[in-house]
């Protein structure tokens, strides 16, 4: 017998879907701010072999990197109150984004620290810059110029895998999608819109951050 589609269970609860999406939206920004900031420290340290620190860094990004983002999320979650440190979901679900994309962000900024020729770091000696007119004009800027569409795109990735929080039942998207599913069983619409709805959120994310490149770090209106 062929299927016969029904989107109205759906679209009855969408109110639940756009919830979650701002849910998802919300924790995206938090992670975005956040995370980058902790990879800007850990590329300087990184990049200018700040010592001991950079070990630390090195140790940070390379456990983060090479081990699966649910696994962080469920540590996090459940591992740290064996320790005494107990959080929320929503907690738990931002610090896993933080440190997720901190570390990520970590390498892709040291790497653009890195492209900068060493002529513009003496030239910069030669005008009498400071330390702080270096790294902000000589260093930061043309290095996140460099990476920015990198940056970027790892923070969307970073954002569509906020939906592995709904295990520990952060309210996100995948968790109203999975919470609709349940109720009318209209599994292929539900998720077939969902779907729609995180592919609008990451182009919607992108074209912000494009617009966010071109208005401070590339400096083109």
């Amino acid at each position: 017998m062929a299927y016969q589609f029904d989107f109205a269970p759906v679209l009855q609860q969408g109110d639940l879907l756009l919830k979650g999406a701002l849910f998802t939206l919300e924790l995206t920004v938090i992670g975005s701010v956040l995370g980058v900031a902790l990879g800007l420290v850990g590329a300087v340290v990184r990049a200018w072999n700040l010592k001991p620190f950079n070990w630390l860094f090195g140790v940070y990004v390379e456990l983060i990197r090479n081990t699966p983002f649910i696994v962080q999320l469920f540590f996090i979650f459940f591992g740290l109150p064996a320790l005494g440190v107990r959080m929320s979901e929503w907690q738990a679900a931002a610090l896993a984004m933080v440190i997720n994309l901190g570390a990520y962000s970590t390498e892709i900024i040291r790497a653009g620290i890195q492209a900068i020729p060493r002529g513009q770091l003496e030239a910069a000696a030669a005008l009498a810059m400071s330390r702080f007119e270096t790294f902000r004009h000589v260093v930061i800027r043309p290095a996140l110029a460099k990476v920015w569409p990198a940056l970027s795109s790892q923070i969307v990735i970073v954002m569509l895998g906020s939906a592995v929080c709904s295990q520990i039942a952060t309210e996100e998207l995948s968790f109203a999608a999975n919470f609709i599913q349940s109720r009318n069983f209209r599994a292929f619409e539900t998720y077939l819109l969902t779907t729609l709805v995180y592919l609008a959120m990451a182009i919607l994310v992108r074209q912000l951050l494009n617009a966010l490149g071109r208005r401070f770090v590339l400096g083109r209106r």
